[in-house]
């Protein structure tokens, strides 16, 4: 059977020249919650190894939606610097897309200005901080900030959105009933807990209109007990479908209470705790990380068994994301029927391996599954220890190449 990787893809209004697309990783390369010169040069690098679309990873719809302070926030000020990543991109010959999300709980006021919202009050332990729940009053004005920012990333030249809606942010706490413990019309069945998504989309398609293509993640299994299986997920995934979505992409996983089901394998917590720069989070992550971040075996494609479900039974057009190393398994997932495939840490080691995959039929990225790109992003900017200009010191080298043995 002929490959269909370097085939075009369309979603809604937007044709890719191919069915690859550089994921929503969160490249943490936004100092003062803006692009930067680093964050463009990435991203057009990736651009010019072949990819169809690169996205860039999660913008705050609000300033209460930040997580990290080397985040997007989607406002007027930034449109110009964004404007010359998406020239750049576009120069290179592939699409711009944009995560659009609110981290929800997932936040501090040291970093999003204010006590932090969820679904529910509560108290984040991995902030740590406690979270106060939004009024339903104010649900209304949280969707049309999604919107607002829809129109802001049309202004930017992107020409695509991807709503965030899994791995336990915002709309992901509306919808889990793990973290939404509400008594009104918003909590308890899930037709409630899908109301405060409805609004959101309801915002997005109509801000979309007839030129922005519209990507939802979401989650087809929170990844731990009392969070959503697959029976309440597809009726989440049916219910975009009839939103109007033009794709959904489908991943997994809590980054608070299941980070190692999104991303698999084992985080590297000496990498983490050496960047942090607050003694006695360093210090207390050192002690406990094993314990909160506990390790999930990484397979190559392990999110395909699920996918599969969803395929057998949507319509839309389905975009398979999680653990994609080599051109044998991305052409076994496009042959299953999805329409295009998401990477991210494949990109981060070699930003051009789309183009190598189209020299090669065997290609296969040199991606060991240590994370310790993802270990360090919580603090500075994501980077594959592969490739880094400076020497590690040798206790991480100790602690990467432990993992690397592994697996």
């Amino acid at each position: 059977m002929e490959s269909k990787l370097f085939t075009p893809v369309t979603f809604g209004p937007l044709t890719l020249r191919n069915r690859t697309i550089r994921s929503a990783a969160f490249e943490s390369m936004c100092p003062g919650n803006a692009p930067s010169d680093m964050l463009l040069d990435y991203h057009r690098s990736v651009a010019a190894g072949g990819i169809g679309m690169t996205t860039v990873a999660y913008a705050a719809v609000t300033q209460s939606g930040l997580s990290f302070d080397r985040q997007l926030w989607m406002r007027p000020e930034i449109i110009p610097g964004l404007r010359r990543l998406t020239d750049a991109i576009h120069a290179e010959g592939a699409a711009a897309g944009i995560q659009l999300g609110h981290c929800g709980n997932m936040s501090h006021k040291s970093i999003c200005g204010c006590m932090p919202v969820g679904a529910s009050s509560g108290f984040n332990l991995y902030s740590p901080t406690f979270v106060r729940g939004l009024r339903a009053d104010e649900l209304p004005e949280m969707a049309r900030a999604y919107g607002r920012s829809v129109n802001l990333a049309r202004e930017a030249g992107f020409d695509s959105v991807e709503i965030h809606a899994g791995h336990g942010y915002l709309i992901s706490q509306f919808l889990s009933p793990s973290t939404n413990h509400r008594k009104d019309e918003f909590g308890g069945s899930l037709q409630n807990r899908m109301r405060f998504m409805d609004m959101v989309m309801e915002e997005v398609m109509k801000a979309a209109g007839s030129d922005m293509a519209v990507l939802v993640k979401m989650n087809m299994r929170d990844g731990f007990r009392g969070g959503m299986e697959l029976d309440e997920t597809m009726q989440v995934a049916r219910r975009l479908e009839q939103s109007g979505a033009h794709a959904l992409v489908l991943s997994g996983g809590f980054v608070s209470k299941a980070p190692m089901y999104v991303m698999r394998g084992e985080m590297p917590i000496r990498s983490m705790t050496h960047y942090m720069t607050c003694w006695w989070l360093k210090y207390g992550v050192r002690m406990v990380g094993k314990w909160m971040i506990p390790s999930v075996p990484f397979k190559e494609a392990y999110f395909l068994e699920d996918a599969l479900k969803f395929r057998a039974a949507l319509k839309i057009p389905l975009v398979y994301v999680g653990g994609l190393v080599s051109r044998d398994k991305i052409d076994e997932v496009l042959d299953d029927g999805f329409e295009a495939v998401q990477m991210a840490r494949a990109l981060l080691n070699e930003r051009g391996f789309v183009n190598r995959m189209r020299a090669e039929e065997n290609a296969r990225c040199n991606c060991r599954h240590s994370n310790y790109c993802i270990a360090r992003m919580y603090s500075i900017e994501m980077a594959c220890h592969q490739h880094l200009k400076e020497e590690l010191p040798p206790c991480l080298k100790r602690e990467i190449e432990k993992i690397e043995a592994k697996g």
